[in-house]
């Protein structure tokens, strides 16, 4: 995958500016104020503010406190624009799920440091953004997905059990914003519908019911969507889809849509060696900006939502890695055959506190209609079941050393 520069496409036409705004021009702001110290998406909160407090020292916008966490962290609300269009964003409540808040960290940099672009100057003049970077810091301080109570708070709209759900329920009741951005990030091995190909970004307009009625709230969020698509298109290519639209009775985007609140879902999936996940970080920034302007200046309303209600759904088809083509003998009393083999990667915590690629061993067999982020021939390759065992897991760079001894037979 290439990012490619559209010469020219056009996004929004500004009634009030009667200007053209190119998804390059969006890309351009979003890559001059990209914050540099952010090189990782493992972070704690203490780095977080770290990275905002300058920023916030400029005066451009304002911090307050909207709660603490189970473990006693203060969860931070930061405000920009003075316009009567409220849009509330919130980020991490995942804690391993950071991609969309470094590109808050972003906007909050050219919000402060470009006060005066005629882009900036319409989001602050028409909107008031209300931001959550971090609203699990408790589990950002692991990585991990759950808050400090193990309570995985986007299934606690209903009962409201953690102080994390009690915050952003608060924050929705108190600012009734007329949009609301639900930022997170999906399995990297998310695929665009069955092909291979890795869903970079998916979106919901989420459903308020079972029936999967349009609301007026619901249809609005479809139409920024629509414009969202647009807007990222030639940053990723082929490669956006449609999140699940089933209906979660307990999750918070669904019951925000519910409350009155147009919410749009942003997940952030996988992008080739992109393992950090910078690349989706600023094609987070140019969605967002994309979507203030068009509710700026109500730019929506002329939306074709069948822009995004054609987008393909998430499949998942993709492995981190497969061998190809490979001979496999399972015991001494069965034949050998020829397979491939599905291998995941993730990153775990050792008992030094370094973080270890781990490689689990998923499915053996026709894996003919399933892409990977890195595929190795298996031609002339011989496993036995010592080897080959389902879900065995072993460092992964010990994985690639067998497979190089292998090969060197």
């Amino acid at each position: 995958m290439k990012l490619r520069f559209p010469l020219a496409v056009l996004l929004i036409v500004h009634p009030v500016r009667a200007q053209m705004i190119s998804s390059n021009e969006l890309l351009g702001l979003a890559y001059s104020y990209r914050l540099t110290d952010i090189t990782s998406r493992r972070f704690p909160q203490s780095r977080l503010l770290q990275w905002i407090d300058p920023l916030l020292a400029t005066g451009r916008f304002t911090s307050s406190p909207a709660g603490t966490s189970a473990e006693g962290r203060t969860v931070y609300l930061y405000t920009y624009g003075t316009g009567t269009t409220k849009i509330l964003l919130w980020s991490q409540m995942h804690g391993d799920e950071s991609t969309a808040t470094m590109a808050l960290v972003d906007l909050l940099n050219l919000f402060a440091n470009a006060h005066d672009h005629p882009l900036v100057t319409s989001i602050r003049t028409h909107l008031t953004l209300l931001m959550v970077p971090m609203l699990n810091p408790d589990g950002a301080e692991r990585f991990q997905r759950r808050t400090a109570q193990q309570i995985d708070m986007n299934r606690d709209a209903l009962r409201l059990a953690t102080p994390e759900a009690r915050i952003l329920k608060t924050l929705q009741e108190t600012h009734r914003p007329s949009f609301g951005f639900n930022l997170h990030d999906q399995d990297p091995r998310s695929t665009v519908g069955q092909s291979k190909e890795v869903a970079a970004i998916a979106l919901l307009a989420p459903a308020v019911d079972d029936a999967n009625s349009d609301t007026p709230e619901r249809t609005r969020a479809k139409l920024v969507a629509a414009r969202i698509v647009q807007a990222i298109t030639p940053l990723v290519p082929g490669h956006i889809t449609r999140y699940d639209d089933t209906f979660e009775p307990r999750a918070f985007g669904d019951n925000i849509q519910k409350w009155g609140t147009s919410t749009i879902l942003i997940e952030s999936g996988g992008w080739r060696d992109d393992p950090e996940k910078m690349h989706l970080r600023t094609t987070n920034v140019v969605a967002l900006l994309a979507a203030f302007l068009s509710i700026a200046e109500g730019d929506y309303h002329q939306a074709d939502p069948a822009v995004y209600e054609t987008l393909p759904k998430n499949g998942r088809n993709l492995f981190d890695i497969v061998i190809r083509g490979a001979s496999f003998k399972a015991g001494f009393s069965v034949p050998p055959l020829t397979v491939d083999i599905g291998i995941n990667v993730d990153q775990e915590v050792d008992s030094t506190g370094l973080i270890v690629p781990m490689a689990t061993i998923v499915d053996v067999g026709d894996l003919s209609t399933f892409g990977a982020y890195r595929e190795f021939d298996g031609t002339g390759m011989m496993f036995d079941s010592t080897v080959i065992e389902l879900k065995k897991s072993l460092p992964e760079k010990d994985l690639l050393h067998l497979l190089e001894h292998i090969r060197s037979r």
